[in-house]
């Protein structure tokens, strides 16, 4: 190495710790974000979009010279789609790993798990895949959502269905979620509303054992409605089931499984016409900034169109990096009351929390699958096709 060189290298660690802005061993540290995904088990479809957004932010963020001047690496764990074993995974980042940072897992059932261990070691942990009622019941200072409450996002669907004067529905759920029980709370609430009748409502605990026969429940009822709620194997399922006895209300909707972009492939001519709520789309219509420009860098990283499971977990990555470069800082509690205190807008929509960590600045709306394509169809003022009942 020449003098000069040297020179210039001394010259800017000197500068950098008389300004107080880092010190020099500091630099070449990465910050460390540990999570956990599911790459086996119930939530490997969505969870497997999520671990690539995080890929994609890090590559993109090392791309910029990383956070606060240093490189930024990703510590992932399988957590098997089983609570016990993200809680022990958590707990692993944080005490063995010592991560500066924790991303979250997918669903309200690892995310319950996950954010007892970070809020024991008051962690920030921005929820980008929980929607249930229950995490921000339990008076957290550092668990943050990304989510529109899950008892809010069928209210679409059902004034459509009054529109169309359908006015019976039948409900099944996986009870083992408290997602899924919100979800059915809430269709129950503004069915009142919508003056639409619930002529059966079943929860269940294995949807490969119990489904075959709610099915036949179902068919009985002649509902004008369905709606399953539940996570992806059991929505394939209940279409399989569904094709199999030749039976199709008038209106069937779920959540999850139809937002991925591959849905329509994988359940063939049963997916045409299914109904979902979403938290984003990846359409111009959909008006907040950066939307195109996402979806074109992350089809090229992965190969494949975002779900909006992506894009929620791109804009926490995002919020993330906002708190760190406004407070300079890796200090949990300094990132945790600037997001508290933030009424923002990010690619999946508006990010603001109330007073216990829940999202009330965003709201979600219903797509269908039309002719092998997915639609939005409501709110009208987004729709890119009208509703087909």
């Amino acid at each position: 190495m020449g003098v000069n060189a040297k020179w210039v290298i001394g010259f800017v660690c000197f500068f950098l710790i008389t300004g107080n802005v880092c010190r020099a061993q500091d630099v070449s540290k990465p910050i460390v974000i540990g999570a956990t995904v599911s790459r086996q088990g119930k939530f490997q479809e969505p969870s497997r979009m999520i671990q690539t957004a995080y890929e994609f932010w890090v590559d993109s963020i090392n791309q910029k010279g990383g956070l606060l001047g240093r490189q930024v690496r990703l510590v992932l764990y399988d957590d098997k789609s089983q609570p016990h074993l993200a809680r022990a995974l958590y707990q692993e980042l944080i005490e063995q790993d010592r991560v500066d940072l924790v991303f979250s897992p997918y669903s309200t059932p690892l995310t319950l798990a996950a954010s007892d261990i970070s809020e024991q070691h008051e962690m920030v942990m921005l929820a980008c895949a929980a929607a249930a009622r229950e995490p921000w019941q339990r008076g957290f200072r550092y668990l943050f959502g990304l989510y529109a409450p899950a008892d809010r996002q069928f209210i679409g669907l059902l004034d459509m269905m009054a529109k169309a004067n359908h006015k019976t529905l039948s409900l099944l759920y996986d009870a083992t979620s408290a997602f899924n029980h919100d979800v059915v709370q809430g269709v129950k609430e503004w069915a009142r509303t919508f003056k639409i009748d619930i002529v059966l409502e079943q929860g269940y605990q294995d949807g490969k054992k119990e489904l075959p026969d709610l099915v036949t429940k179902v068919i009985s009822k002649h509902a004008a409605g369905l709606i399953l709620s539940a996570y992806t194997p059991d929505c394939y399922a209940l279409l399989d089931l569904l094709g199999k006895k030749q039976y199709r209300p008038p209106v069937l909707a779920m959540p999850i499984a139809p937002v991925h972009p591959d849905f329509h492939k994988n359940a063939g001519k049963m997916a045409d016409l299914v109904f979902s709520t979403s938290q984003w789309e990846p359409d111009d219509r959909i008006p907040f900034p950066g939307t195109r420009r996402f979806v074109e860098d992350f089809t090229r990283f992965a190969g494949h169109m975002p779900s909006f499971h992506a894009v929620s977990a791109f804009s926490a990555c995002q919020l993330y990096e906002q708190a760190v470069v406004q407070t300079e800082s890796l200090d949990n509690k300094k990132l945790r009351d600037h997001i508290a205190a933030l009424d923002t807008v990010t690619l999946i929509g508006r990010f603001k929390v109330d007073s216990t960590g829940k999202q009330v600045g965003h709201n979600s709306f219903i797509i269908q699958w039309q002719n092998g394509e997915k639609q939005i169809v409501w709110p009208r003022k987004m729709q890119t096709a009208k509703p087909v009942l």
